[in-house]
């Protein structure tokens, strides 16, 4: 099988790659990334040679580059996308660009080559806050309701992509995915920033009171349920995919200054997010049921690994942050 990942020198795209090509040893994948700030051709510098792999650089918004790229691949996973909500708040247009614009050149390109199939991989953020002491959770069937600009541009790519299906027939999957974490994430998000600061001993930025609650999953779980989708997932079907941790802000800083070894003294609350929302948590009762996922990584195994991967690479961190 022949896979064209878009993003694929991102957090996550990297580690699907890696996850891909280490548990498919006859597949051929191609990565289309245009290497912005969080797109490095470090994060694969280990498979760069890898006859198997083949990189182009490109942009998902224009469309003679997204052709050539598509050519002759069978299944497109598409992880290419803005993410970061602060950079939404001050700098929406980008997310707009890559987000809407950048999924319909997929698409367009997808549908004229006829690929076999169109993974799209979103976020839990699409469906809103869920209320901090309750205990409903999103599904397939939670209604929208974007509170940023990440995930209203989000949420409008995902019902590009059904509308892709339902008006021209093309095969396509999408996943819901929650919070990641784990090797080679960018050091602006919340993990990989509270590490790298733990460790010099600066204080650590926590917005609000801590309290906002989000579901964790290690990436290498997501690369699982990702391939389990694409191997068995049922064509034009929404699948959820969760960590099974909810953790909040504040728990999440303190295990991660538990298992450093740090004083709690080093957090720092900070004015909060604007549209910060309360609390995320998956029922992912349907991929479990339908293609047996479970994660592999318990939270606290989950952060002693990364935290063992961002002690060992810190060179990395300063050459991505320069």
């Amino acid at each position: 099988m022949n896979i064209l990942v878009t993003g694929g020198s991102g957090f996550i795209g990297s580690n699907f790659i890696r996850y891909w090509l280490g548990n498919h040893a006859d597949d051929q994948i191609v990565n289309l990334d245009l290497l912005t700030y969080a797109g490095r051709k470090e994060n694969l510098g280990d498979i760069a040679s890898d006859p198997r792999y083949t990189f182009i650089q490109g942009d998902i918004c224009d469309a003679a580059v997204v052709e050539k790229a598509m050519s002759g691949c069978d299944v497109v996973a598409h992880f290419a996308a803005e993410s970061h909500v602060d950079r939404s708040i001050t700098g929406p247009a980008a997310f707009v660009q890559t987000n809407i614009v950048g999924t319909y050149t997929l698409l367009e390109a997808a549908r004229k080559q006829g690929v076999q199939r169109f993974h799209h991989i979103s976020t839990d953020e699409v469906f809103g806050s869920l209320e901090l002491e309750g205990t409903d959770k999103f599904s397939e069937t939670t209604p929208y309701d974007p509170s940023s600009p990440y995930s209203a541009t989000k949420a409008g790519s995902d019902h590009l992509v059904r509308a892709y299906f339902h008006t021209f027939g093309l095969p396509v999957t999408i996943s819901n995915c929650t919070n990641n974490y784990g090797h080679y994430q960018f050091p602006e998000k919340l993990i990989p920033l509270m590490i790298s600061k733990a460790l010099k001993g600066e204080p650590l930025p926590v917005y609000g009171d801590g309290k906002n609650v989000r579901d964790w999953i290690h990436v290498l779980d997501h690369a699982k349920a990702i391939e389990l989708i694409l191997t068995k997932g049922r064509i034009g079907e929404t699948y959820c995919v969760s960590g099974e941790a909810e953790k909040s802000n504040l728990e999440v800083v303190r295990t991660i200054l538990q298992q450093l070894g740090k004083d709690e003294s080093l957090i720092a609350f900070v004015e909060d997010r604007k549209g910060h929302d309360r609390r995320y948590a998956i029922d992912q009762s349907k991929i479990v049921a339908e293609l047996g996922y479970r994660p592999s990584y318990t939270f606290e195994a989950g952060i002693a690994d990364t935290i063992t991967w961002y002690k060992e690479n810190q060179d990395w961190v300063t050459k991505v942050s320069a």
